[in-house]
C-alpha cells in the first residue's frame, strides 16, 4: 500500500492535458488513494501544467506555489508541457519532487509511489458534463509562433480499437457527450507505431465510422480540424455520421495572407473558405463553425487586421476564440521584427471580440428563425433530418403542435445552473450554441428538448418540451461523483430517414474546456517513427 493517501490534482491548459490529469487520478484511485477534501492537506498532489501561453507559464508556477501554502509537507509530481519545456525552473518551486518531462516516464514516476496498477483508458470525466477522450498526441509542423511540437514532438496515434473500447464504457457509464480531442487530429493514424499484428491503419475519417456505430443514445464532437486535412474522404465521412455534431473548429489563426505566411501557415485565406463551404454543402443544415484568431503577430498592420475582420464576417464564424499574440522563447515569431506594442494588441483584441460577439448573435438567430423543411419542427440532429415528428411523453406519443412558423427544436445537454435566471439552467445543443432552458440541478448531464424562444449575443433563451428529466447522470449538488439514475423519460433518437422520440438506454455528460491551440498537417513519411510513447496505449 502506497504511504500516502490522500491526493489533489489540478490541471492546466487544453482538452488533452485534462483527459492526461483524469487518467492519473484514475491511477491513483485504483491504487488506494483517495481526493482529499476542501478542508484538509493532501500527501500527494499533481499539477499537469500548461506553456502555450507565458500566462500559462505563470499560472502553472502560481498554482505550484499556492498547492505547497494550503498543503504544508506534500509531496508534488508536475507533468504537462511547462514542466517539458523547462524542468529546471519546476524543480525550484516549493514541495516539488518530480518533475515528468517525457509521457513515457510517468509510469515509472507512479510507481515509485505505490502506483502501479495503470488503467489503459478513463471511465468517467471528474467535474464534467462530457468526457474528453484523447486520441493522439504529438505535432510535427513548424508555426513561427507555437512551442508545442517542442514539448509534444513527433506523433503518437492509439489503437482504433482501445478508442472505441474507452468511449464504449464511458456511454455504459453514461455519458451523453464525447468530445475527440488530440494536439494534431487531422494525423490521426499517419504513424502506425502503436498498431499491433492484425490491425488495420485507420484515419480519422475511418475512426468517426467506427465510432458511429457505437449504439445508444449519445453524440460525439470533434475538438479541432485543420481546413488542409478536410479532404473528400473526412466531408463524406462526417456527412454520414449519425451521432457526430455538426460543430468544427478549424483554427485560422488570421484573416490575412501575408500574416500567414510568416505565421508559416500552410493554406491562404481562399483555401480555408472554401473548404467551410465544402463542409457547408454536405451538411444541408448549415454546421457551426468556431476558430481560434492571434491578434498583434509581429507585424501586424491595421490593413492586415481589417483583413482578418473582413475573413471573420465572411467565414460566419458562431465563435471566435481571441488570443492576444504570446511571445515564446524559443519560436521564430519571438525575434520577428516590428513586435506588436502592447496597447495595440490589447484594442485588436476588443475589436474582434466585439465583432465575435456579434457574430454570434447572427448565427442564433439564424437557427431559431430558420424554417424547417415540409413545414415542421425537426429536433436538430446529427444530419440533416427532414421528416415530421412526434413528441413522445411519459404517458405515450402525444401529437406535437408544430406549424412552419415554429422555430426548430434544440436538445440542449444541460451543464450547470444558470448564473443569471434562477431556475433555469444552462447548457450546449448540438451546434455548440449556449442555451438555457428551465431546469434543476436533476437535468444536469441530461438532454433537455426544448424550442427557442429568444436570441442574444449571450446565449439562446427557450421554452422547455420535455418533462423533467429522470434519466441520465446525476450530478449532486453537495460532490461532483455523478452517479447514473434509472428513469425513462423519452430523448431524442435519430436514424437517416426519421426523428422521433424513444427511452434510452444509457446517458452522458459533457462541459466546455479549452480549445486546443495546436496544428495539423500531412508530415513527411521520415517522421512517422518520431513520436513519443504515451499511456494510454
Amino acid at each position: 500500500m502506497s504511504p500516502f493517501r490522500t491526493c489533489r490534482l489540478v490541471t492546466l491548459g487544453c482538452k488533452v492535458n485534462q483527459y492526461e490529469t483524469q487518467l492519473v487520478r484514475e491511477a491513483l484511485l485504483q491504487s488506494g488513494y483517495r481526493e482529499a477534501n476542501d478542508d484538509e492537506p493532501a500527501d500527494l498532489c499533481v499539477v499537469n501544467t500548461c506553456t502555450v501561453t507565458n500566462t500559462g507559464d505563470a499560472k502553472s508556477r502560481q498554482v505550484i506555489r499556492q498547492l505547497s501554502r494550503q498543503n504544508p509537507g506534500t509531496k508534488t509530481i508536475v507533468m504537462g508541457c511547462y514542466a517539458t519545456r523547462d524542468p529546471h525552473a519546476v524543480s525550484e518551486l516549493p514541495n516539488v519532487i518530480e518533475v515528468v518531462t517525457d509521457k513515457r516516464e510517468l509510469p515509472d514516476v507512479l510507481g515509485r509511489f505505490g502506483i502501479v496498477d495503470l488503467p489503459n483508458g478513463i471511465s468517467e470525466f471528474e467535474g464534467h458534463q462530457r468526457a474528453f477522450v484523447k486520441i493522439q498526441d504529438g505535432c510535427i509542423l513548424k508555426c513561427s509562433y507555437c512551442i508545442i511540437p517542442k514539448v509534444r514532438p513527433g506523433l503518437r496515434s492509439r489503437r482504433p480499437i482501445d478508442i472505441e473500447d474507452e468511449i464504449r464504457a464511458l456511454i455504459e457509464h453514461g455519458y451523453r457527450e464525447i468530445v475527440i480531442s488530440g494536439i494534431h487530429m487531422g494525423h490521426f493514424g499517419v504513424d502506425t507505431n502503436n498498431l499491433q499484428p492484425g490491425d488495420k491503419p485507420e484515419r480519422l475519417w475511418h475512426l468517426l465510422r467506427r465510432l458511429d456505430r457505437i449504439p445508444g443514445e449519445w453524440r460525439m464532437r470533434l475538438s479541432s480540424i485543420e481546413t488542409v486535412e478536410v479532404n473528400d474522404d473526412f466531408i463524406k465521412a462526417a456527412g454520414d455520421c449519425e451521432h457526430l455534431c455538426p460543430q468544427f473548429h478549424p483554427a485560422l489563426q488570421s484573416g490575412s495572407n501575408t500574416v500567414l505566411t510568416r505565421m508559416r501557415r500552410r493554406y491562404r485565406v481562399a483555401r480555408f473558405l472554401e473548404r467551410l463551404d465544402q463542409i457547408r454543402d454536405m451538411f444541408g443544415n448549415d454546421p457551426a463553425f468556431s476558430t481560434d484568431v492571434i491578434v498583434g503577430f509581429p507585424g501586424e498592420t491595421d490593413a492586415e487586421f481589417d483583413e482578418t475582420l473582413e475573413t471573420c464576417r465572411t467565414a460566419r464564424f458562431m465563435k471566435v476564440h481571441v488570443f492576444p499574440f504570446s511571445r515564446r522563447d524559443g519560436t521564430p515569431a519571438a525575434t520577428m521584427p516590428d513586435q506588436v506594442p502592447p496597447d495595440v494588441i490589447r484594442e485588436r483584441v476588443g475589436i474582434l471580440s466585439d465583432l465575435e460577439r456579434e457574430l454570434a448573435e447572427r448565427f442564433y438567430r439564424s437557427r431559431i428563425n430558420a424554417v424547417p423543411l415540409s413545414g415542421m419542427s425537426p429536433v436538430i440532429g446529427p444530419s440533416a433530418v427532414r421528416e415530421p415528428m412526434q413528441k413522445v411523453a411519459a404517458g405515450g406519443a402525444v401529437p406535437l403542435a408544430v406549424s412552419m412558423h415554429d422555430p426548430p427544436l434544440l436538445e440542449v445537454l444541460a451543464e450547470r445552473p444558470s448564473e443569471t435566471r434562477p431556475g433555469y439552467v444552462r447548457g450546449s445543443d448540438r451546434w455548440y450554441m449556449p442555451v438555457e432552458v428551465p431546469g434543476t440541478n436533476e437535468d444536469l448531464g441530461r438532454f433537455v428538448i426544448c424550442r427557442a424562444v429568444s436570441a442574444s449575443r449571450d446565449c439562446i433563451v427557450a421554452k422547455r418540451l420535455s418533462s423533467p428529466a429522470l434519466t441520465g447522470r446525476h450530478f449532486s449538488e453537495s460532490s461532483t461523483k455523478q452517479l447514473p439514475v434509472a428513469g425513462t423519460i423519452p430523448l431524442a433518437f435519430r436514424t437517416r430517414d426519421l426523428t422521433h422520440l424513444r427511452s434510452p438506454e444509457s446517458c452522458a455528460e459533457g462541459d466546455a474546456g479549452p480549445t486546443d491551440l495546436v496544428q495539423l498537417g500531412t508530415p513527411h513519411s521520415t517522421l512517422f517513427t518520431a513520436g513519443n510513447g504515451s499511456w494510454p496505449r
